[in-house]
């Protein structure tokens, strides 16, 4: 069985430290493949456009294959999209807009 796990995060990370990647290397560390898929949910920032492109900026330098999902401008079938992922991040935000 494959390990699941959540990994809660308080702040850090590509968001508020472009600089610093050791956190989100941690989160990329802990998936079981050499080169994992992550998909990021920014649904919580209202799919803010800037939020995104830090996202992209942040792990295309990494070993994984960046993607996301935007829920305000579309809904995916979202059962198909993320069971695909090895990491599944979802950002913060304004819990109402989740």
């Amino acid at each position: 069985m494959t390990k699941q796990q959540i990994i809660a995060l308080g702040g850090g990370g590509f968001s508020m430290e472009p600089d610093n990647p050791l956190l989100d290397r941690y989160v990329l560390e802990q998936a079981d493949a050499s080169r994992p898929a992550v998909c990021f949910l920014p649904t919580a920032s209202g799919d803010a456009s800037p939020y995104i492109v830090n996202f992209y900026t942040a792990y295309t330098k990494m070993n994984c294959t960046p993607s996301h999902v935007t829920l305000f401008s579309r809904t995916p079938n979202l059962r198909d999209v993320l069971l695909k992922q090895d990491i599944i991040y979802v950002g913060g935000g304004n819990t109402k807009s989740m």
